[in-house]
Parts: C-alpha cells; sequence; structure tokens
C-alpha cells in the first residue's frame, strides 16, 4: 500500500515529501511502467479527471458521465464481501523512482515506486471507477482500507495520454448480454432465467445461453437475453419469495402461451427447423416475447392464479404471427426489418392487448395515437 515519506530538507507545501507504493516493474513498448496496490481512501485524493470544461482536443480522456456513479457505487457497497474492481491506470506527471530489493535477478523487478507528492495523476482508464470509489467511501468508510491495482505510467504529454486513452478502449468489447445473464447470480431474475432455459419445457435445449443474436443457421429459438426482458416484464411489481417462485410462475406462463403457438411445439418435435420458424415468424424474436410478458403482467398483476388469467389468454390463438401479416408493419416491423426499441414494443404490446379486449394505459394510448396518426 502507498505510504507517505518526508525529507529533512523539504521547503514549501509538499515539496520534499512523497508517495512510496510496493510495486512490480515492467517493460511494455519500450517503456518502464509499474503495478501496485494503492488504498480505496487514497484514490480520491491523488488521482484527478481533467477539466470537464475543456475543450474534446485538449483533454486525455472522456467527460465523466455522473449518472453512472451511483450505480456503480452502491455495486461496491452492496457487495462489500465480493465486488470486483479491474486496476486504474494513471499517468504520472513527474519524477518516478523505483527502488529494487535487489541489484539483479528478478528482485530487480520488485521493490518500491517513489512519487513527490507535487506530482500530478491522470486517470487514462477508470475515471468511473475512481468517481463511485469516492462516493462509495461516504457511506462506508470502512473500505477506505482495501486497495485497488494501479498501473503508473510515466506522462508523456498531451498526445501521449490521449493516444494511451484510445489504445485502452479501441478493442474493449461489451460482452454479450445472454452471457451476463447467464453469469449474474446477484440478479434474481437472471437466476430465474436461467432456470426457465435450462428446466422449462417449453425452452429446455432451444435457448442460445451466449450470444444475444441468432445466427441464420442456429437450431435455438429464442436467446437467454430475450427470456430475462420477457420474464423481467412478466414478473415486474409482483410480491414473489424467491427465484425459484418466479421461475415457476413464469414457466405456467409461458407454458400456457406455449399452448396457443403451435410452431414453437412443432420446433421442438422437429416437424420445423427454429431458423425457418424465426424467419416466418414474429412469436420467437425478442420484441414478440417481451410483448408477452408486458401483457401477461396486466393479466398476474389482477391474480397470479392460472385459472384466472389462463382463460384470458385464449384470444391469442387465432393471432398472425407470420411476418407477412401487414398487421405487424410499423409496430413489430420497420421497413421490413424487426426493430425492438421502445415504442415498438409498446406498440405490439397495444396490438395483443386489443385482441384480448383490453384496455390501453395511457402511454400506450400516447404512443398509439402517434402511430394512428403517422399512417393516415
Amino acid at each position: 500500500m502507498g505510504s507517505l515519506l518526508s525529507s529533512p530538507s523539504a521547503s514549501g507545501t509538499t515539496a520534499g515529501f512523497e508517495y512510496v507504493f510496493p510495486a512490480i516493474r515492467g517493460i511494455q513498448a519500450q517503456r518502464e511502467f509499474y503495478v501496485s496496490m494503492c488504498p480505496l481512501r487514497l484514490i480520491p485524493k491523488i488521482f484527478l479527471f481533467d477539466e470537464e470544461e475543456l475543450a474534446p482536443e485538449v483533454r486525455a480522456q472522456r467527460v465523466l458521465n455522473k449518472a453512472r456513479i451511483p450505480a456503480l457505487a452502491s455495486y461496491i457497497v452492496s457487495n462489500p464481501t465480493d465486488y470486483v474492481f479491474s486496476a486504474l491506470t494513471a499517468s504520472v506527471d513527474g519524477e518516478m523512482r523505483f527502488v529494487g530489493i535487489a541489484d539483479e535477478g528478478p528482485g530487480m523487478r520488485i521493490g518500491q515506486l517513489h512519487i513527490p507528492m507535487a506530482a500530478r495523476f491522470l486517470i487514462n482508464d477508470g475515471q468511473h471507477r475512481r468517481a463511485a470509489i469516492e462516493t462509495a467511501l461516504t457511506e462506508n468508510p470502512e473500505l477506505g482500507d482495501e486497495t485497488i491495482a494501479v498501473v503508473f505510467f510515466h506522462d508523456a504529454g498531451l498526445s501521449r495520454s490521449q493516444q494511451m486513452f484510445a489504445d485502452l478502449n479501441r478493442h474493449a468489447v461489451r460482452p454479450a448480454r445472454s452471457i451476463g445473464v447467464l453469469y449474474d447470480h446477484r440478479d434474481e431474475r437472471a437466476k430465474a432465467a436461467r432456470l426457465l432455459a435450462l428446466k422449462s419445457p417449453v425452452f429446455r435445449n432451444f435457448v442460445e445461453m451466449e450470444s444475444s443474436t441468432l445466427s441464420a443457421r442456429s437450431r435455438k429459438l429464442f436467446t437467454l437475453s430475450a427470456l430475462y426482458y420477457a420474464s423481467s416484464s412478466l414478473l415486474q411489481g409482483l410480491e414473489l419469495s424467491d427465484a425459484d417462485e418466479a421461475a415457476r410462475l413464469a414457466d405456467e406462463y409461458w407454458t400456457a402461451i406455449d399452448a396457443l403457438i403451435p410452431e414453437w411445439d412443432l420446433v421442438r418435435t422437429r416437424k420445423m427447423a427454429a431458423a425457418e420458424v424465426r424467419k416466418q415468424y414474429l412469436h420467437s424474436h425478442g420484441i414478440a416475447l417481451h410483448a408477452l410478458g408486458r401483457l401477461g403482467n396486466t393479466l398476474l398483476q389482477i391474480s397470479t392464479e392460472p385459472d384466472s388469467w389462463r382463460p384470458r389468454l385464449e384470444p391469442l390463438a387465432k393471432i398472425d404471427w407470420s411476418r407477412t401479416n401487414h398487421d405487424w408493419e410499423g409496430r413489430a416491423i420497420v421497413g421490413g426489418r424487426v426493430s425492438k426499441n421502445h415504442s415498438n414494443v409498446v406498440l405490439t404490446v397495444n396490438y395483443l392487448r386489443q385482441k384480448l379486449g383490453m384496455e390501453l394505459g395511457p402511454e400506450e394510448a400516447s404512443v398509439e395515437a402517434t402511430h394512428l396518426r403517422g399512417e393516415r
């Protein structure tokens, strides 16, 4: 962890004072860099942002998105025993002196990194993590004794810092939502979706668990992310004891839906190919599942007893789910392609509600009115 040392000849506020970090020295692109551990309480004090009012061309990082901070901070505070943060990357505008524990051999790479307190630390990667740590510390100061890895580079000027930011983010790829659901053990809705995908006769063996898109030849009917969003909409606001009860209720609902969509069973019995069903029909696409989930939520809010809501779903058996049905154009299909933005989901829900003789809510009525004006 970092420590503070002072020199007897110090003059001024910070002259002669320095931070000392245990560190490992490495070489990258023929430049020395150092990896260390820094106490969380020190992070807000020494790591700075570029001034937000500066023009982009004279900054070395993006403007802080403050809307992201509460969720990141809550993640730390809510999971004090198993949160995970990757390393910060910082440039140091000042002299860095590394003292190895030996003059030769492996000991040359392990030692202490001395950085004057007057040096300027600029984060190249991790400014949102830094801000989240600062916020989390105000809620739980005990986190201050924990540490985060920091990679230190020597500041070689603005252009180099900008290039570092570009390089660090150039190949960053957000993981597919499906694999995020598959690996998320905190979210009860994710657990319910996994249980459905793995155990429900409706979905078992026909859910793509890793990718959030299906290739043209895929033998799967659904993606785990689509099932997650659909079931989350279905169960939203319901008072359920745990993920097992949520999965049970969701399974009852989707089993009822399955009985009204014969093509799903044709795929399971190998009488139709999944790829052909996805190509010809809308009901296995994410927008349809999401809409069916929202529709079911309205019914389950009234009563979770199947004898109450199941009969009301029967009109769905008469819906023409084929993509050639002109009713879907402008609702679920735009320009011949399935679209899943918010208004399209609402318009698809509206269509289903009308088929079931259900009233539209205020938002749904507004979106419907806008859609109808556009058709005229």
